[in-house]
């Protein structure tokens, strides 16, 4: 009960300016796709304003700003060892274009 007495303080305000500034970012991505600049520097951009845009959403909608710091710290770190993983099976996708190494063609 105390919880949702504590959510209910902050109010709509701050929710509706934290979703424009979303927008706003998502904008900016706009802007940097369209940009004749290098491809790893269109990336590197796009990734920052994209982990930008994930770290308020996460902050605010998912209510870890109010949250004990050693569990932000523990969710930021399984989040990390997560995408890392998913970054394993990267190999694993060039065989639907390119098959097997050493597998025979059925003809």
């Amino acid at each position: 009960m105390a919880q949702a007495e504590e959510h209910a303080g902050i109010g709509v305000g701050r929710y509706l300016i934290i979703y424009l500034c979303i927008l706003a970012l998502a904008g900016v991505q706009f802007v940097i796709a369209y940009q004749n600049i290098d491809i790893w520097q269109k990336i590197g951009r796009m990734f920052f304003v994209a982990l930008a845009e994930a770290g308020l959403a996460v902050m605010f909608f998912m209510h870890l700003w109010s949250e004990r710091r050693g569990f932000l710290l523990t969710v930021a770190i399984i989040a990390i060892f997560v995408f890392l993983g998913l970054q394993y099976s990267w190999p694993d996708s060039f065989r639907m274009s390119f098959g097997v190494p050493g597998a025979r063609i059925p003809q």
